[in-house]
C-alpha cells in the first residue's frame, strides 16, 4: 500500500522535473484527491484536504451534515447514524469522517496526476507561445525526428517539447533528410492547432537566406547591415538586397566576406544554390538596375503609376539579362517589387529610340508565367493532380525542374517524368523560335 509520505516524495519530484511551484502542486494533487471523493462518494461531496510537507502526512475529513432525512448520501448522513459514532450529534450538526489515504490515495492519486499531466502541458504551450511568438524569422537547429507524408517533424535542440514542422511545400526538393539528421531552418510561424502551438519552419523561404545572413555576418546582427528585400527560386537561385546604416561599411562586401568566406557558408548551407548580393536603393530606376545583375543596363524609365520598369540593356546582355528561362529578370521583378520589362537596344530604337514607351509591346502576352498546368494540351489530369499537390500549378512552376524532381513526387513514374521533360522542352523551344532574343524578352515581360 502507497504511503502519503510517498505520494509526497513523488510529486515533490514531478514539480522539479515539471518546474511546478510546490503550492502550485499541492493545489492540484489536492484538486485530484476532491475529484476522487466526487467519483466514489458522489458530485456533491464536501471534504477538507491537509497536506503536511514537514511530516510527510495528507489528512481527508469528510463534511456531512446531519439530517433526519437523508436525501444526498455524498454530503448528509441520518441522526441515527451519527449518534452511532457519537450521541451529541444533532439536526444541522456537521460530521466529520476521516478517509484513511493508505486505502484510499491510488484512485486520489491517479485523478491528481492526470490534473498535473494536464496543467504541465498548458504550462508548456504557454511558453512556447511566450518564447516563439516574437521569434519568427529566426534560425532554429535540431534533428529530424520523423519523416511523414512529406513533412519534416524537426526536435528542436532547445524546446525539445514544442511541435515543429517542416512542411513539404517549405523544403528544398533537390535536398534529402533522414531521420536523425541534424537540420536547420527558420521560424516561417505559429500556428495554433487543438492540441497547442505548432511551429511551421522553412528551408525554402526567402526568410531561411536572410536568417542565414544573420548567423554569418555581425554587422546584421549589430544592425550596421540590413537585409532590405530578398527574392528566391528554390534550389537554384535567391536575390538579396543590402543596405549599410554606416557609410564606412560596404553591405555587399559586409556580406560576402573575406575571399567570400560568409557567401560561401551560407551557399554551402543552400546546397550550392547562387545567391546574388546587391546593393538596395531606394530610388527605384538604379535599385532595378542593380537588381538586373550580373547583366548590365545601359537605360532604365520608371511609370510609378503602374509601377513599372523598362530597362533597355545591350545586344550581348539580353540573355544575361533576362536568365535562363526568365530567372534573372523574374527574381529582379520580386526583389524590387516592380515589374521589369526588358528591351535589347536595336529593339528600343525601333520602337521609340531615347523616349520611354510605357505601351505594351504589340502581341505581348504573359503566358510563360500564367498558362495554368490544366490547360497545357497533352498534360493528363492525373499529372496535374500530383504536380498541384505538390504546389505545381503553371507551367511556370515546373520550367525549372530537372527529371529527378519529378521523380521524387508519389505517382509520377519514369516514363511519366520523361513525357513531362519534353513538354517543357517543346514548350520552351517554341518560345526560343525565329528572334530568341526577342522572344525571350516578350515572353518575360511579365515577370
Amino acid at each position: 500500500m502507497v504511503s502519503s509520505a510517498e505520494i509526497l516524495a513523488a510529486f515533490r519530484e514531478v514539480s522539479n522535473t515539471k518546474q511546478l511551484d510546490r503550492a502550485e502542486l499541492y493545489a492540484l494533487l489536492t484538486d485530484g484527491i476532491l475529484a476522487a471523493l466526487a467519483k466514489k462518494y458522489g458530485p456533491n461531496v464536501q471534504a477538507e484536504v491537509d497536506i503536511d510537507d514537514g511530516k510527510g502526512d495528507i489528512r481527508i475529513v469528510l463534511l456531512k451534515t446531519v439530517v433526519e432525512t437523508v436525501e444526498d448520501s455524498s454530503n448528509q448522513i441520518s441522526v441515527d447514524d451519527a449518534k452511532s459514532f457519537d450521541d451529541s450529534f444533532e439536526p444541522g450538526d456537521v460530521m466529520e469522517e476521516p478517509v484513511d489515504f493508505a486505502v484510499f490515495g491510488r484512485a486520489a492519486v491517479q485523478a491528481a496526476k492526470q490534473r498535473i499531466i494536464q496543467r504541465v502541458r498548458e504550462g508548456e504551450r504557454t511558453r512556447i507561445r511566450d518564447e516563439f511568438a516574437t521569434r519568427v524569422g529566426d534560425l532554429l537547429s535540431g534533428e529530424v525526428q520523423q519523416i511523414e507524408r512529406g513533412k519534416l517533424v524537426v526536435m528542436l535542440n532547445k524546446f525539445r517539447e514544442a511541435e515543429a514542422i517542416i512542411p513539404y511545400r517549405e523544403q528544398n526538393h533537390r535536398e534529402h533528410f533522414h531521420q536523425g539528421e541534424p537540420v536547420r531552418a527558420v521560424l516561417k510561424r505559429v500556428e495554433e492547432t487543438p492540441k497547442g502551438p505548432r511551429l511551421i519552419l522553412s528551408r525554402g523561404d526567402p526568410l531561411f537566406v536572410k536568417a542565414l545572413f544573420k548567423l554569418e555576418v555581425p554587422e546584421i546582427q549589430q544592425n550596421i547591415v540590413e537585409v532590405r528585400a530578398a527574392a528566391r527560386e528554390v534550389g537554384s537561385r535567391t536575390k538579396i538586397a543590402v543596405f549599410s546604416r554606416d557609410d564606412s561599411i560596404d553591405p555587399v562586401g559586409a556580406c560576402v566576406g573575406l575571399k567570400g568566406s560568409r557567401v560561401q557558408a551560407v551557399v554551402n548551407e543552400l546546397n550550392g544554390e547562387r545567391i546574388d548580393i546587391v546593393p538596395w536603393s531606394p530610388d527605384p530606376e538604379r535599385f532595378a538596375k542593380l537588381a538586373l545583375a550580373p547583366a548590365k543596363v545601359a537605360r532604365v524609365f520608371s511609370d510609378p503609376g503602374s509601377k513599372t520598369i523598362q530597362a533597355v540593356v545591350d545586344e550581348d546582355q539580353l540573355s544575361l539579362a533576362i536568365g535562363r528561362n526568365g530567372q534573372n529578370v523574374r527574381l529582379a521583378s520580386e526583389l524590387t517589387g516592380w515589374k521589369i520589362d526588358l528591351y535589347s537596344s536595336r529593339e528600343w530604337m525601333e520602337r521609340g529610340g531615347e523616349q520611354q514607351l510605357f505601351a505594351p509591346l504589340p502581341e505581348e502576352s504573359e503566358q510563360m508565367a500564367d498558362v495554368r498546368l490544366s490547360d497545357i494540351a497533352g498534360m493528363p489530369p492525373a499529372t496535374v493532380a500530383v504536380l498541384e499537390d505538390a504546389g505545381y500549378r503553371t507551367l511556370n512552376d515546373i520550367i525549372d525542374l530537372e527529371r529527378e524532381d519529378f521523380l521524387k513526387l508519389p505517382g509520377i513514374a519514369p516514363e511519366e517524368a520523361d513525357r513531362i521533360m519534353a513538354m517543357i522542352d517543346e514548350l520552351t523551344t517554341e518560345d526560343a523560335g525565329g528572334d530568341q532574343d526577342r522572344d525571350e524578352s516578350e515572353g518575360n515581360n511579365a515577370a
